[in-house]
């Protein structure tokens, strides 16, 4: 079966630094486009990065341009979410999600996802 993991959630303070972790299964990771998306409560689910699976290119919502960094590890099967510079407004649950075509910042058009791990930034 098509399985996504997130692992790295955890209770940091702000200024500090998280990083989130997409284990895929069930498939080639290097086939996939990944992306990061979050829903804090009371919002709707949030695109926050994506990385392509041809070049590796990379994309990121405005607000964490500079401080989140998206990369994958096709021998691991694995993308990561580096988060740096935490801000209470990033306090989310954190999704990865998964489409072959390429990246979209919609959840709608991801048909795998993971369960979420939740983050939360407060001092």
């Amino acid at each position: 079966q098509v399985q996504l993991v997130e692992s790295g959630g955890g209770l940091v303070q702000p200024g500090g630094s998280l990083r989130l972790s997409c284990a895929a299964s069930g498939f080639t990771l290097d086939y996939y486009h990944i992306g990061w998306f979050r829903q804090a409560p009371g919002k709707e689910r949030e695109g926050v990065s994506c990385i392509s699976t041809s070049d590796s290119s990379t994309v990121y919502v405005d607000s964490v341009k500079g401080r989140f960094t998206i990369s994958r590890d096709n021998a691991k099967n694995t993308v990561y979410l580096q988060m740096s510079s935490l801000k209470p407004e990033d306090t989310a649950v954190y999704y990865c999600a998964a489409r072959v075509y390429d990246c979209s910042g919609y959840a709608g058009q991801y048909p795998y996802w993971g369960q979420g791990t939740q983050v939360t930034v407060s001092s």
